[in-house]
This record gives C-alpha cells, structure tokens and sequence, in this order.
C-alpha cells in the first residue's frame, strides 16, 4: 500500500463528523422531539428547526474547537470538548425553542434531547479515536514519518514517545546530533527528503540562530511540518498562541483556559454546586459534632480565620475548623510534624482533611474553587514571590481547597524550596490546562488519598 494510501483519508475524517454530528442531532430531534406533532404543525417550521440547531451547531463547534481533535489529543480532551459544545447546544436550543413558539417544545424535552444526542455523538467520536489507535498500533496505517533534529535529554524523551506509543501513529526515522559536528544539515535535507519524512521536531537549545533559519526555509519550501522543542529547563507547560494584531504576528506565552468566559461559567456553576451539596448535606449535621468536641478540649473559637493571597493577589479570609490551641504564631509558621500547639482533636481534623470543610464557604461566596492552586499565609506568599520564579502565575485563578499538586505529593509542609516549587510545576500545568473532567479527577483523589491517609497529613 503506498503512503498516500496510507494517510490520504486523514483530511475526509473531519467533514465525515460533520455530516454524523448533524445527522444525529437532526434525526434525534425529529424522532424525539417533533415525530408525534409532525401532523399538527406546518412542514416548514420542521425545516427551520432543522436549519437553525444545524447552523447553531457548526457554529458552537467553531467557537468551542469542537472537531480540533488531533492523533496526540488526550481522552480527558475530548470528552471536555464533548461536555462543552453540549452545554453550549442546550442554551442554544432552549434559546430557539423560547422564541419560535410554533414548535411548543417545553424544556425537560429538550434536555432528554441534548442528553441522547451527547451520549449518541460521544461514542461515534471515542469509537473513531480509539479505531484509528487500533488500526495505526495493529496495522501501521494512517501514520507519519518523524526526524528529530538536536540530542538530548528531552528529545530522548521524544524519541521514546514515538517508539513506545505506536497508536499515536508516529514512525521515529533518526536522530540527529549537531555537537561536535556529528550530523550536517545537509545530510538531514536529504535524508528527509529521499525518505518522505513528514514531520521535523527541532530542539532550539542544540541549533544556532542561522541552522533554525535555514530549517525553516527548507521546511517550507518543501512542505514539510516543523515544530521546536523549547529550550528552557524553566519551562513547564507552555501552551503558546499564535496571533495577529492587525498585520503584525504576536506570540502569546500562557493561554488560559479559564479566561474563556464559557469556561469560568462552567468551573463556577460546579463550585456552586459542590459547596452547596456540601453545606448541606455534611457541614449541616457535622459542624455541630466537631464544634462540641473542639470546646471540650480547648478554649477559643470552633473557627480558625486567616488572611491569604486569593485570585489576582487580592487579599481574603480563609476558614477552618481550628485544630491548635489559640497562639499568636499561627499566622507566621506553618505546622511541622508533631506540632506541640496542635491539639487531640485537631491532629484528627488535620490527618482526615475534615479540618478544610469549612472552606466551602469560601467558595460559595466566590473566594475559592474547590479545585485550585492552595493559597497560602500572606506572609509565606510575600517570601516566596520573592524568591521561587514563576511563583505569581499561581494568582491567574482562584485558590482552590484541594488541587493537582497536592493530589501529586505536594500537599502540607513545605520542608525545603525544592517542595514549593514541584508545587509552582503542578499548579502552572493545572492552570494551563483546566478542563471541568480535570477537577472532577482531582477531587476523586483528594476522597481518595483522604480515605487511605497522607504522610504529610498532619
């Protein structure tokens, strides 16, 4: 089979998900929907449902990237794809429904609707994803020919990806090592040339400014695709952007998710939800236990209150159940292990995480997300902004009560700079790549973790 055979159908896939997508949301909505009124309302209002939630569709589906799904594109992605263009769907459904009356379809329909047609539209794209893995691992089609220009640590770590994950359908040719003049850029045009490479990932650490020039002239003038691997071992996630005011090409560092106002919508609409299920449901009938058996123990209050950096630096209280006895200091040291001021029952609250509930309050009335970077002592916050790079990006978003790096080992004490800035690593790549799915993992593994215990829970 040639290598047209090959990949050539990769570029029909996208219209053929077009025309499914609106297929099933067009036959879901009359069967569903419109089949049992068909003879009670004129033939042209069917058509002008059609028209319009067909229109609404492609449209939603540019704004939400909804058919921007790619060979390396993550599960998780698009299933938040999926939720979002759905969520999208329904509001503009209802929206339809509310000012053409002639249809008179009411709102629980239309969310059994919308409900059906992600179920239906979600299978056809896993189903299609997870297929073409299978055909690229077992069959080797619909695949790509890759160089990788530049040696070292991290295009090793490229080199293995592309080896040891087949499905993603990446055939690794060579690796070519410029240091100490090993390999010519002359010698890998015609090698990428001669064996019809498709794809060229360059590391910017180990090229001059002049051979990177020279790459992408070649690159371009033989339509091949360049990439560059960055260079900074400072670099965590960077999710670049490439846009243009007016005529003149800007290159954006940081894209973040939340910034979109669909997603702030979304991420909010869940932290209401949550906190409320909470309060009621558990803070209701446990505050009343926890708060008897803090008074038995020690004077003071059942609340412990303190100051800490929230979104956009600005300043909030932040509530817990106290767990030490009543000192000055609380607000200046972090607790250590076997923290003589911390009480019988706090050592309790503290091990089970019970001690963070009051928190929901904070986030029902919009301080915190359940999901985000800690906050941490205003005092601490000042230290480390000064001394730890990259410490403030953690200010993009709104704390959370629980996050992505203290689910990955990085939670309680900060016993030397090296745990502050794992910390730093995780909530950067958590604010660069936010999905609702994102949150609701986490916080499966922050009931988890509190179930089977933490070490530095204490």
């Amino acid at each position: 089979m040639s290598r047209l055979g090959q990949r050539g159908y990769s570029g029909y896939l996208r219209p053929i998900s077009y025309a499914i997508d609106l297929s099933i949301i067009n036959c879901v909505a009359y069967f569903y929907l419109l089949e049992d009124k068909a003879s009670l309302i004129n033939g042209n209002a069917i058509l002008i449902f059609s028209a319009f939630i067909s229109l609404g569709w492609l449209l939603l589906s540019v704004y939400s990237k909804f058919y921007e799904v790619y060979r390396y594109t993550r599960p998780v992605d698009i299933f938040s794809l999926v939720v979002k263009q759905s969520i999208l769907f329904l509001l503009y459904t209802f929206a339809f429904s509310g000012l053409y009356h002639e249809l008179d379809v009411y709102p629980r329909p239309i969310v059994k609707y919308t409900l059906f047609c992600f179920f239906l539209i979600s299978v056809f794209k896993f189903a299609i994803y997870y297929l073409l893995q299978k055909y690229r691992a077992s069959f080797g089609g619909n695949y790509r020919y890759t160089v990788i220009l530049g040696l070292n640590e991290k295009t090793v770590a490229l080199e293995d990806f592309f080896n040891s994950n087949p499905e993603y359908g990446y055939l690794h040719k060579k690796t070519y090592n410029f240091k100490n003049h090993e390999s010519s850029l002359s010698q890998c045009f015609d090698f990428i040339l001669n064996e019809r490479i498709d794809e060229i990932y360059c590391s910017i650490s180990e090229l001059s400014n002049s051979q990177i020039a020279d790459i992408v002239d070649f690159a371009d003038n033989n339509l091949k695709i360049l990439k560059f691997i960055p260079d900074s071992k400072e670099i965590y996630s960077k999710r670049l952007q490439y846009e243009y005011y007016d005529y003149i090409p800007i290159l954006t560092l940081r894209t973040i998710p939340l910034e979109d106002s669909v997603n702030t919508f979304i991420k909010r609409g869940f932290d209401i939800l949550f906190s409320s299920l909470v309060i009621v449901f558990i803070l209701s009938w446990l505050t009343p236990i926890i708060a008897i058996l803090i008074k038995l123990e020690s004077k003071g209050p059942v609340f412990f209150k303190q100051s800490r950096n929230g979104f956009n630096y600005k300043e909030f209280d932040c509530y817990k159940f106290r767990s030490m006895m009543p000192n000055e200091e609380a607000h200046l040291y972090q607790v250590t292990r076997d923290d003589s001021r911390i009480t019988r029952v706090g050592k309790f609250l503290r091990k089970t995480s019970i001690d963070e509930l009051p928190q929901f309050f904070n986030v029902l009335f919009g301080d915190m997300s359940v999901v985000g970077p800690r906050p941490h002592m205003v005092s601490h916050t000042h230290m480390y902004a000064k001394k730890i790079d990259k410490f403030m990006v953690r200010h993009f978003v709104k704390p959370g009560i629980t996050g992505l790096a203290q689910v990955s080992g990085f939670r309680g004490e900060v016993e030397s700079d090296k745990d502050i800035i794992g910390r730093v690593k995780f909530d950067i790549f958590y604010i660069e790549n936010w999905s609702l799915l994102l949150d609701m993992k986490i916080v499966v593994q922050t009931f988890l973790n509190a179930i089977k215990g933490e070490d530095k829970a204490y």
